[in-house]
């Protein structure tokens, strides 16, 4: 009976594989790496709704001099899809400053300890609101972690395996830098094709109701003259 239940069971969801030793080691070091890269990046991603003549200001706090800080945004949609940024210091002093940008992607190093401050100003604008995309990574570059040594690992394996999980990480950085780009163009060439549809529509209407008027007043002077000939009889 037992047998027969495994044959069927086997059947339906193949052989069970079992994981060999250096499967093991190999995917507890993949662990491992991972542990140690991923706390040194601390991101946030937000989509935010800017008001008409409003300052919207952002927060991150940098606990080691030295960090790498990475600021993108763009304008998803609203106006003529600009907005006013500024990035300010601990010591108030402006590291980043435009106006009227569509979309900006920097990285700087912070020098000094303590909370930058990213603000967006949309005091231009008197009726339209605005949707801005953007993200704030804070990197600490410190690489001074080791993994803990295992028994068949050497170094030169540990190391490559480093560099590979770096270059994974690259390549996904560039590609969602690339579908933000992407979406952002979409973004616009959709307001864009909704900005013409609504021009003509409207269009359209002052079209029609401007025929309906030129048959009105053809049909007015119309009348007017056969009602002066039937005078004139």
């Amino acid at each position: 009976m037992g047998k027969n239940i495994g044959n069927a069971i086997g059947k339906v969801y193949g052989p069970i594989k079992t994981s060999t030793p250096r499967a093991m080691r190999f995917h507890l070091t993949l662990l491992s790496l991972l542990g140690l890269i991923l706390p040194l990046i601390s991101a946030t991603a937000l989509t935010y709704k800017l008001q008409p003549n409003e300052r919207a200001c952002f927060f991150s706090q940098v606990t080691q001099k030295g960090s790498k800080l990475a600021f993108y945004f763009a304008v998803q949609s609203g106006g003529s899809f600009d907005v006013d940024y500024s990035v300010v210091g601990p010591e108030e002093k402006v590291i980043l400053e435009g106006s009227k940008e569509r979309q900006g992607d920097f990285v700087f190093t912070a020098k000094e300890q303590g909370e930058y401050r990213f603000c967006f100003n949309n005091e231009m604008s008197t009726f339209a609101e605005k949707m801005v995309d953007f993200e704030i990574a804070v990197e600490n570059e410190s690489r001074d972690a080791q993994l803990p040594s295992k028994q068949g690992t050497s170094p030169e394996q540990t190391s490559a395996l480093e560099e590979s999980i770096m270059k994974v990480s690259r390549d996904l950085s560039t590609i969602n830098r690339n579908q933000k780009y992407f979406r952002t163009r979409e973004n616009r060439n959709f307001s864009t094709v909704k900005s013409t549809e609504n021009r003509i529509f409207n269009f359209s209407v002052v079209e029609s109701g401007l025929m309906v008027c030129m048959a009105g007043l053809q049909v007015f002077i119309v009348r007017f003259f056969f009602q002066g000939a039937r005078k004139g009889e």
